[in-house]
């Protein structure tokens, strides 16, 4: 099996000590982290999550996936950090969160690690953000993109009122937005006025970048 498939596993099988073995032989041999992260890792949390959704797992199932990806992850982010740390912050800041209502904070906080490591300064302000704070921390840190993640349909309607209100508060036109999340797609972007739709924490760096590195 590969690292991913065993990644892939050790969540599904919410296996604590496999996925902190897996990752840290990640970091012995140098492996491609982020693949790791998305094909293995992550992977294996939607499978669960898809399971839930079929009534077939209960959510303290969920949330014993979910720990065992946050004990690899607690190996693999200084690793992502320290490959990341020679980029400069050149490109400007991006302020990222979960939307109101939505717990999920995995999949949003590796896209902000990813955005680090493509040359952004990162706000993360957390998960289930109410949509008014979201507009004030863009009137404070004044960044050149806002993402939203939405894991579920009944919290993805939230960035639709978020366009709104920036552009109630009159800085829309000030930043790029950007949505993302498991039922998200261009569709839903496109529908909405968002300038950005990320399938993922990878499709996120390299789109951020084309986008500010044209300017």
């Amino acid at each position: 099996m590969s690292l991913n498939d065993d990644a892939k596993n050790a969540v599904m099988t919410y296996n604590n000590k496999k996925a902190v073995e897996v990752a840290k032989k990640a970091v012995a041999e140098n492996a491609d982290i982020v693949e790791l992260i998305e094909k293995g890792f992550s992977a294996g949390m939607t499978e669960v999550g898809a399971l839930f959704e079929a009534k077939k797992v209960y959510l303290p199932h969920v949330m014993a996936a979910a720990a065992a990806m946050n004990a690899a992850m607690d190996v693999l982010n200084p690793e992502l950090e320290k490959r990341g740390a020679e980029v400069s912050a050149g490109l400007g800041t991006v302020v990222i969160c979960t939307i109101e209502g939505d717990i999920h904070s995995i999949g949003k906080d590796i896209v902000a690690i990813m955005l680090k490591v493509a040359g952004f300064k990162v706000e993360n302000i957390g998960r289930d953000v109410p949509l008014d704070q979201i507009v004030d921390a863009c009137k404070k840190y004044k960044p050149v993109a806002v993402g939203t993640s939405a894991l579920m349909t009944s919290t993805m309607v939230h960035q639709k009122t978020f366009e709104e209100k920036l552009k109630a508060a009159g800085i829309r036109d000030s930043l790029l937005t950007n949505v993302g999340g498991a039922p998200v797609t261009q569709q839903w972007a496109d529908e909405i006025g968002a300038d950005l739709y990320t399938e993922n924490a990878s499709d996120a760096a390299a789109k951020f970048t084309a986008a500010f590195e044209k300017k």
